[in-house]
């Protein structure tokens, strides 16, 4: 098994090797006046040289983030990076074309590669070695750079005479050196592991390694580049231990928070909803994964709510209580901007609150009140005569209700004809986390019960994605901080017979 596996190795390296030379062809006829001068102009634009070397790597536009990271590494000789950038952002690729210019041009000299095993650490200087045998344009310009008996795949010196060394975690890094020369590039990539960030201990360990072994065997009188590229899978892991002590921690997400990508140029809007979700538009990549590999965001699944429990709910209007919450999450008081928004309709029937409808997602302010319109009809086709409709707007996001959601609910008024109940929650609330922290025991003993009908409804899938990750750390809530708000009504606000308003503690007003 193990030879089958190496020649399946050599052969996709040897396919590696076929491509870059047949991506890299030069013009024979150019003189060597004109070859020095085009050269010349490349090294001035480090851009210019990546899309000239780099066809294959080079494949589409850089985004205004990597332009900034390269102008970073190369001004800067005495610099600590770490990149946390998203899965498909290129930053393996980015860095390696970086190192080979600063290699080229005579700025570093001596590199290690780290990872969190020597095989690893080859597989990823791997591109490098092969580059330098096979880059027809680097040749042609630079030189034949495979030099005999200094070249191994953990380790290689080229003609032009910078080197690599791959190693592994603990192992030891001590002697390095090109002639007199100690390290003056240190990459870090790919440390990090699931099993590895499961254990503290093992972490610490591990990052006390790079500190104590790896780091110092620069020289002082020397400048120092290290580049460590890896996202954040854990909490508490080497990046993000890292990523404090760095000169740069740039931590880059596939979208943004309105969910457009960060690099529209290579990963459209539609190709990444592809990517999570099928034709069908079910999710085919978990929201664990999503956030983990994606957005830079660990989610622990299970550290507050142990389960989310899916069941039959009774007839809306057989429950005591009913009420409709909304989280508007406002980021500003534009109304176009997109952001986290939830609506929910929940009602308590002996002792259990049921969730019957969510909507969660990312959206406009108008789009959150169409939702709004949406809870309203489905109330009215289940017989909710006195629609109880609360959205909070605490002292923290008024008046983006008097500016900005009014404004729409009267607009869907005019249009719809139908007047929505919406009044405001301005309570003051405490710590998001410790509000749902209160939630637990209801919801892990089973008192809490989400509509089965509605389980494969993307917005109720978001709702149990955001309700298993609630954790003291987590970005994402809105979902279930929509509930308790909903919880929070019917246990203290509203009366059943009639569904008015107990007095003295909630400010409201209708309109």
């Amino acid at each position: 098994m193990a030879k089958q596996t190496d020649r399946k190795h050599i052969l996709q390296w040897q396919q590696f090797r076929d491509n870059m030379s047949r991506s890299t062809p030069v013009d024979i006829s150019e003189t060597e006046i004109a070859k020095k001068k085009r050269i010349a102009s490349l090294e001035a634009n480090p851009e210019k040289w990546f899309e000239y070397y780099f066809p294959n790597f080079y494949t589409h536009k850089p985004a205004p983030f990597h332009i900034a990271a390269t102008k970073r590494v190369i001004q800067n000789s005495e610099w600590f990076e770490v990149r946390s950038w998203s899965r498909e952002m290129a930053k393996s690729a980015r860095t390696m074309m970086e190192v080979l210019y600063l290699s080229f041009t005579r700025k570093k000299k001596v590199w290690l590669m780290i990872s969190n095993s020597q095989d690893n650490a080859e597989r990823l200087l791997a591109p490098y070695k092969n580059i330098l045998e096979s880059n027809n344009r680097i040749i042609n310009d630079y030189g034949i750079q495979q030099n005999p008996g200094k070249w191994e795949a953990g380790e290689f010196t080229s003609k032009y005479g910078f080197s690599f060394r791959a190693l592994g975690e603990g192992m030891s890094p001590r002697g390095t050196r090109n002639d007199a020369d100690r390290p003056d590039g240190i990459l870090v990539d790919d440390f990090d592991t699931d099993e590895k960030c499961r254990n503290k201990d093992r972490v610490k360990n591990a990052t006390d390694w790079l500190q104590e072994a790896v780091f110092p065997t620069r020289s002082v009188s020397n400048d120092l580049l290290i580049i460590v590229n890896g996202n954040i899978i854990a909490k508490y892991c080497t990046i993000t231990i890292l990523g404090e002590l760095a000169d740069k921690w740039d931590i880059i997400n596939l979208t943004d928070k309105a969910g457009n990508s960060n690099w529209p140029e290579k990963n459209t809007k539609e190709a990444i909803y592809r990517m999570f979700h099928n034709s069908k538009g079910k999710r085919k990549v978990s929201k664990k994964a999503q956030q983990k590999e994606y957005y830079n965001n660990p989610v622990a699944e299970g550290d507050t709510f142990t389960a989310f429990n899916y069941g039959k709910v009774p007839r809306l209007k057989s429950c005591e209580k009913v009420v409709t919450y909304i989280d508007p999450s406002p980021s500003n008081n534009k109304e176009k901007e997109s952001s986290s928004k939830a609506v929910v309709i929940v009602g308590l029937k002996e002792g259990i609150y049921y969730g019957y409808k969510v909507w969660l997602a990312k959206a406009t302010n108008a789009e959150m009140v169409n939702w709004i319109g949406q809870a309203y009809t489905y109330l009215d086709r289940n017989g909710i005569d006195t629609k109880k409709m609360f959205i909070e707007n605490n002292s923290l996001q008024d008046p983006h209700f008097q500016q900005v959601i009014k404004p729409l609910l009267e607009k869907y008024r005019k249009e719809h004809g139908i007047k929505l109940p919406v009044r405001e929650d301005k309570r003051k609330k405490a710590d998001k986390f410790e509000r749902l922290e209160n939630m637990a025991d209801d919801n892990n003993d089973g008192n809490i019960i989400f509509n089965e009908k509605e389980k494969e409804n993307p917005y109720m899938v978001e709702m149990e994605d955001q309700w298993l990750g609630v954790s003291r750390n987590s970005k994402e809530m809105d979902g279930p901080d929509a509930f308790e708000g909903a919880k929070t009504m019917i246990d203290t606000r509203v009366v059943k017979d009639d569904l008015g308003y107990v007095s003295g503690r909630i400010e409201s007003r209708r309109y």
